[in-house]
C-alpha cells in the first residue's frame, strides 16, 4: 500500500466521528421544525447540549468501531466504490441500531440521564450516513484526481509475460486506461517483442527489482517460468509485500464458484454453474420487473418524443423496428428497438421474409466486409450510411434500447446479463460462446461497460462469463451505475 493510500485511509477515521456528532445536532435543530411525518403533527421533543454531546460522542464510539472491524478504513483506490458506498449503508444501520439498544435499554439501570428523542435518532442515521458517503466520494475523487496529474505516486505494475503486443494489448490499453497505475514493463525467463514495453530482467534479477521497491503489483499473463520458478515469484511478492494477480481464463473462474459437500462420508467439491438459482434467480426477476415498470414510467416522455420524431421522418415505416434474436436455451424472440435505420435497409427476418430474398440483407453483409470495425461474429458498421438523420441520434445515446424494457417485462431479457446475439452470429459461437445462452440475455452488461463495441467476441464472451459464475445484486448495481454514466459522457 502507498503512504497516500494509508492516509486517505486514515483521515476518514477523524471526519467520520466528526460527521456522526454534527449529525445528531442538525437532526435536533431539525425536529424543532418538524416531524417529516406527512399529515400527522408529533409533539416535539428534544434535549439539552450537554446531553446530547455524549450521546452524539457514544454513537461516534460505536460508527467508527463497526467500521473499522469490517475493514471500511482499509479501502484501496480499486476497490468497488459501489460496494463501499453499500457497506457503509449496512453498517451504519448496524451502528444506530446497536447504539440504540445501548441507549434505551442501558436507561436507569446502568446510567440515569435526559431521554433521546427516538426521531433525532433517526434524523442522525440519515443524515450521518449520507454525509459520510459523500466524504468518501469527494476523498475517493481527490485522491483519483491528484493520481491521474501525476502529484501522487501511482503504483507500479509489472506484466510476468511471454505474449507478444498484439496478443495482450488489450491488457496494456486496460491498465492504461485506469490512469493509477505506471506500467513499469515485464519480466521473463527470455526478452520477446512487446511493443512499448521494457523488458526488465529474468528470474536472476527479480529478488533485487523486488527488495529495491520498485514494484507495487505484479499481472500474471503467462510465461516460461517453471512451477517451481513462479512458486518462488509468489513467495517473493509475499515476502516483501507486492500484491500478485493473475489473468483467469474461464476454468478459473469457475473453480471460484465452489463449494464444499459429502456424499455419505465423502468430502467432495462441486463447481457451481453460476449463483442465479434458486431464491436467486427469483430476486432477479422481482427487480427485473420492478425495473422494467419504472424504466417504462420514467422514460414515457423520451418514448412519445422520440417515437413522433421517427414518424416524421418516414411516415410509412413502423416506428420499433423487431429483430430476431437468440435468447437463453436457444430460444428465438423478438428484440425491440426504436428503429434509427432507413426501412429499406433494416434487416425482415422478423416480418416473413427470407433471408435469401432479403436485399438489406445482402446490403448489410456488404457493408459488414468494407466497414466493420469488429471481429466476426460481431460487427459493428463504421459511419453507417444507412442511418437516419434522427437515427444517428438516438443511437449514439442509445435510446433505441429503451423499447427493450417491454422485453424485460415478458422475461424475454433482463436488466442485466449477457447481450443477445443475432442467429446469423450465433451459428459461429464455439463450445465456450454457449455458455452465454444458459441465462436470459440483457439490456445491459459487463461487456457493455468494459470496452463496449471496442472488445471482440472473445473478450466480451470472457466478461459475460465472469458474470455469469459471480453474480451478485451489487454487480449488477455496479454496472446499472456504470452503463448510466458511460451513456452520458458516450464513453
Amino acid at each position: 500500500m502507498k503512504k497516500h493510500e494509508l492516509l486517505f485511509s486514515i483521515v476518514k477515521i477523524p471526519l467520520d466521528f466528526i460527521i456522526i456528532i454534527i449529525s445528531f445536532f442538525i437532526a435536533r435543530d431539525l425536529r424543532l421544525i418538524t416531524d417529516l411525518i406527512p399529515w400527522i403533527s408529533l409533539p416535539i421533543q428534544t434535549i439539552n447540549t450537554s446531553w446530547l454531546f455524549i450521546y452524539a460522542f457514544l454513537c461516534a464510539c460505536i460508527f467508527v468501531f463497526i467500521m473499522t472491524s469490517h475493514w471500511l478504513y482499509n479501502i484501496r483506490i480499486t476497490n468497488s466504490k459501489i460496494k463501499e458506498n453499500f457497506d457503509i449503508i449496512v453498517f451504519s444501520f448496524y451502528a444506530f441500531i446497536f447504539f440504540s439498544v445501548v441507549v434505551y435499554l442501558g436507561r436507569d439501570f446502568i446510567y440515569k440521564s435526559a431521554e433521546i428523542p427516538r426521531l433525532i435518532i433517526l434524523f442522525s442515521f440519515f443524515i450521518g450516513t449520507i454525509w459520510v458517503i459523500i466524504e468518501r466520494i469527494i476523498l475517493n475523487e481527490t485522491q483519483f484526481f491528484l493520481l491521474k496529474e501525476w502529484f501522487l505516486s501511482k503504483k507500479n505494475i509489472i506484466l510476468i509475460s511471454n505474449k507478444n503486443f498484439k496478443e495482450i494489448a488489450y491488457i496494456i490499453e486496460d491498465i492504461k486506461k485506469c490512469e493509477i497505475y505506471n506500467l513499469a514493463g515485464y519480466i521473463n525467463k527470455e526478452k520477446i517483442d512487446i511493443k512499448n514495453l521494457k523488458y526488465l530482467w529474468g528470474m536472476e534479477e527479480i529478488e533485487k527489482l523486488f527488495s529495491e521497491k520498485n514494484c507495487d503489483e505484479i499481472l500474471y499473463i503467462e510465461s516460461d517460468f517453471t512451477k517451481k520458478e513462479l512458486y518462488k515469484i509468489w513467495e517473493l511478492a509475499r515476502i516483501f509485500g507486492i500484491r500478485y494477480r493473475y489473468i483467469t481464463n474461464t476454468f478459473d473462474v469457475t473453480r471460484s464458484n465452489t463449494t464444499l459437500s459429502l456424499i455419505n462420508e465423502i468430502a467432495v467439491i462441486e463447481i457451481k454453474n453460476t449463483p442465479l438459482d434458486n431464491w436467486g434467480r427469483i430476486l432477479k426477476r422481482l427487480i427485473d420487473l420492478i425495473g422494467s415498470v419504472l424504466g417504462l414510467i420514467i422514460f414515457s416522455p423520451i418514448i412519445l418524443i422520440t417515437a413522433i420524431l421517427i414518424k416524421f421522418d418516414d411516415f410509412s415505416a413502423p416506428v420499433i423496428y423487431r429483430n430476431r434474436r437468440v435468447g437463453q436455451n436457444w430460444k428465438i424472440f423478438n428484440l425491440y428497438k426504436f428503429r434509427y435505420l432507413k426501412w429499406e435497409y433494416c434487416v425482415k427476418d422478423s416480418y416473413g421474409i427470407d433471408e435469401n430474398e432479403d436485399k438489406a440483407l445482402k446490403f448489410e453483409k456488404k457493408l459488414i466486409q468494407e466497414k466493420s470495425k469488429r471481429n466476426w461474429p460481431l460487427y459493428k458498421i463504421h459511419n453507417d450510411p444507412r442511418k437516419t438523420k434522427i437515427g444517428k441520434f438516438i443511437e449514439k445515446y442509445s435510446i433505441d434500447e429503451i423499447p427493450q424494457f417491454f422485453n424485460v417485462f415478458v422475461w424475454n431479457m433482463s436488466l442485466v446479463w449477457p447481450r443477445p446475439h443475432q442467429p446469423r452470429e450465433v451459428k459461429n459461437y464455439e463450445t465456450n460462446h454457449k455458455r452465454l445462452l444458459t441465462i436470459k440475455p440483457w439490456i445491459t452488461g459487463m461487456a457493455q461497460v468494459n470496452g463496449r463495441e471496442e472488445n471482440d467476441f472473445t473478450r466480451e464472451a470472457n466478461l459475460d462469463i465472469f458474470y455469469i459464475e459471480n453474480w451478485n445484486i451489487l454487480l449488477d448495481l455496479k454496472i446499472m451505475f456504470k452503463t448510466f454514466f458511460m451513456i452520458l459522457k458516450r464513453k
